[in-house]
This record gives C-alpha cells, structure tokens and sequence, in this order.
C-alpha cells in the first residue's frame, strides 16, 4: 500500500466515524425524547428543533454568518500574530524569553473576564471585541505550535545546506517552512475551534445582540428551549466548517508530497 493510499483511508476514516457516531447519538436522543420520554424538559425532541429551524431558519442563517465573520477573522488575525511571534521567538533568543511569560498568562485568562473589558475598550455597539477575543484564543495554539515546528530542524540538516552554499532563505524555503508546515496547519486545526467557541462565548457577555451566543442565552431562559437548540446546532455547523476547512487546506498542503 502506497503512502497516499494509507492517506486516503485515513481521511476517510476520519469522516465515516463521526457520521457513524453522530447517527448512533441521533438514534438514541430520538428514544429518549420521542419513545420512551425520559429526557429532561431541557432537551426537545430532534423533531421541534427541525420544526423551530424551519420556521426561524432565515433569523438564524444571519446570526450564524455574524458569528462566523467574528470566527474566521479572529482566526485570521490571530493565525498570522502567531506565525509572525513564533518566528521572531525562534530567531530571537531575547524575544522568546521576553514573550514565554505574556503568553503563559495570556492562556489562563478567561474569555468571561476579557470581553467586557474589550467591549468597554473598542465600543460596545461594535463586533470588534468578539472579533479580538477569537484572535486572542487563535493566537496562543498557532503560536505554540509554530514556534515547535520552527524548531525541528536538526542541525545536520542545516550544515548540509550550508555545505551547499544555501543562503537564509533558502535554507527556509527548503527546510524550516516543509518541516514547520505540519505544525502550522495542527496549530490552525486547534484554533479554529477555539476561534468559534471564544466568539460564541463573548456574545453572552455584553455586545451588539446579533449573533448566535445571546438568542442561545435569552431562548433559553424564556422557555424556548427548542428555538435554543436550533442556534446551538448553528454554532456547531459553523465549527464543523471551519474544521473540514483546515483539513482541506491540509490536504491541499500536503498532496503532493512524495508517496512511497
């Protein structure tokens, strides 16, 4: 079996358990709620949330894409902030030592505590909190991972090249870039996660009312429980697309390599 091969089925291992997965718990929320009625009043059956998204589906299409635009560009700020840190960290011994600790506090910080600070800051009628707190949890894996990968290089592979006469950018063009890629896109997999997440939770906490995290929170309370679980299944939807996002550009990224 040839490496792209053994590629294939993984990725395809990869989406067939999930789908299997999630039918199995589909199965078994719809026993609960519709046959033998033993699941708390906080859980609707999967038949009233399809109702609720049928007949709010439009509301939700456009809380769901402001939240996204606050994820993907979180992710985005926060993925080139960690690319641009973790080089410098690994080309600066006086910067890594300077930034270990900023990040180390940076990543115990909750979200709670940030956004109203943020929303105080940058306006509170305004996506840009939200949008920094996605960056702020995007960054820290992006930054961690990269700045791993950055340092995988061996040193006799560096000699070599320098035996060769390569200069500093090849020397990144050939070595350090190939052998930090798989790192990156690990980094950007993780973050874009978080990214939504963080966005979705700064939402609860003051802001505009458009996205998805306060409908979630006043749905809820007023009883609505199944119009809730709709703009739950919305966040998911949109973290599952970032994620089948990254595997793509993995993919795309990783394609071409040699196979054996």
């Amino acid at each position: 079996m040839t490496l792209r091969q053994a590629q294939g089925k993984a990725v395809a291992g990869r989406i067939v358990a999930p789908v299997v997965v999630g039918l199995l718990l589909l199965g078994v929320w719809v026993l609960l709620t519709d046959v033998v009625r033993l699941a708390p009043t906080m859980i609707p059956s999967p038949a009233a949330i399809a109702g609720q998204v049928g007949e709010f589906g439009g509301v939700i299409v456009e809380d769901a894409l402001i939240t996204g635009t606050n994820a993907v560009i979180g992710l985005a700020g926060g993925t080139l902030l960690g690319i641009t840190a973790a080089a410098l960290a690994a080309r600066f011994r006086l910067f890594d030592g300077m930034v270990a600790p900023l990040i180390a506090a940076l990543a115990v910080v909750p979200i709670v505590a940030l956004t109203p600070i943020l929303n105080t800051m940058l306006g509170a009628s305004t996506q840009s909190g939200r949008q920094v707190i996605a960056g702020i949890a995007a960054f820290i894996p992006v930054f961690v991972n990269v700045l791993r990968g950055l340092r995988q290089t061996r040193p006799v592979h560096r000699d070599l090249l320098r035996a060769y006469a390569a200069n500093g950018r090849q020397t990144f063009r050939k070595l350090t870039l190939p052998t930090a890629m798989p790192y990156l896109l690990t980094g950007v997999r993780i973050a874009s996660s978080l990214a939504v997440i963080s966005a979705l939770v700064a939402e609860y906490f003051g802001g505009p009312a458009e996205g998805l995290g306060t409908p979630i929170v006043s749905y809820a309370k007023s009883g609505k429980t199944a119009l809730a679980w709709g703009y739950v299944g919305a966040a998911i939807a949109i973290g599952l697309a970032l994620f089948l996002l990254t595997m793509l550009l993995e993919w795309l990224v990783t394609r071409h390599r040699p196979s054996t």
